[in-house]
């Protein structure tokens, strides 16, 4: 069984404990990174498996239409880059352990990072510093400013615990559902969505995209935020309408952003607007890389690996290849 990993940047799973699960196999893992699908496809035409780390490549139906010998895509995670009808046509099993109830707390983590950084111009204070010119400017404290959290999961409720700690007032927002769970639970619903944006000093996004979610920050939205109020993102530039950051940045409502993803990754152009505006404090899309996170998502997806091989797929996202006549595994 021929398996093959995209996209390791820093060959960092081979070192990874969990790694000995499949370290007796065939495993080819590129460092690189290489859009699909004519150079995919000529690394990955004599594939069985391949592992994807997380949305760095997309998988299209054109890429798969073209790997004959793939039986199985194993990763860990949301999966708005795969042709999942794709890989049913093709006979590919495609399995995704979603979650788990676990909580990603290096988001969190970042996401907290990215709002101190913000606030108290840590970059900007750094590479005046550097400069030779000691102080560039006056941040804010946070203590007292309204948090504002759009989505009630594990990784906004977890941040909703940071905040807490640094004496904010938090409100939420979200869907109809997560509004009533968040009131169930005792949280600070705001009045409406206009009063979450308007009133909120800092704007944190945590939703999944899906469908329903994509764009559903709106270029509105955004103008309804004071010009020294914060807007976060450390969940997907895709849940934001098409150009509409950058024109509020740019229009000063709100005044300030701080990013870890973006419309296309990996940047490699220096001059993109979003990482080089001033008023942006960003980071390369790194809220769930680190040694001990990875480790956890890549044991489950070489279970999922390791369970195909026996003939017995789990997490399977499209189950309804399970018993087609096109399916490529035993």
């Amino acid at each position: 069984m021929k398996i093959a990993i995209l996209d390791d940047y820093f060959d960092t799973l081979r070192g990874l404990p969990s790694f000995q699960r499949i370290a007796d196999l065939e495993v080819t893992i590129w460092n690189d990174h290489v859009d699909p699908p004519t150079e995919l496809v000529d690394r990955l035409n004599r594939t069985d498996v391949l592992v994807l780390f997380r949305e760095r490549s997309e998988i299209t139906a054109e890429l798969l239409d073209r790997l004959p010998n793939l039986k199985l895509i194993s990763m860990r995670g949301d999966y708005p880059h795969v042709d999942v009808d794709a890989c049913t046509r093709n006979g590919i099993v495609f399995s995704s352990k979603l979650g788990g109830g676990a909580t990603s707390y290096p988001t969190a983590e970042l996401t907290w990072g990215l709002i101190i950084s913000s606030m108290r111009q840590i970059p900007q204070q750094m590479a005046s510093l550097q400069a030779g010119t000691w102080q560039m400017g006056v941040g804010r404290s946070l203590r007292g400013l309204t948090m504002g959290l759009y989505g009630y999961g594990r990784i906004a409720r977890a941040v909703a615990s940071y905040a807490d700690a640094f004496g904010m007032d938090t409100r939420w927002w979200g869907s109809g559902d997560g509004r009533k769970l968040a009131e169930a639970d005792g949280a600070m619903v705001a009045d409406s969505r206009k009063s979450f944006f308007a009133e909120s000093d800092i704007v944190s996004l945590h939703l999944r995209l899906r469908p329903a979610t994509r764009g559903i920050i709106t270029a509105q939205d955004l103008n309804l935020m004071d010009p020294s109020a914060l807007f976060v993102n450390t969940s997907r530039a895709a849940l934001l309408e098409s150009g509409a950051l950058i024109n509020a940045l740019n229009s000063g409502r709100p005044g300030f952003a701080a990013l870890d993803v973006f419309d296309s990754e990996p940047i490699t152009d220096s001059s993109d607007p979003l990482i080089k505006h001033p008023k942006v404090v960003c980071t390369p899309h790194i809220g769930y890389v680190t040694e001990d996170e990875l480790d956890r998502q890549f044991g489950d997806i070489y279970d999922q690996i390791l369970a195909f091989a026996e003939g017995n797929p789990i997490n399977v996202v499209n189950p309804a290849v399970l018993d087609s006549r096109e399916r490529r595994y035993p």
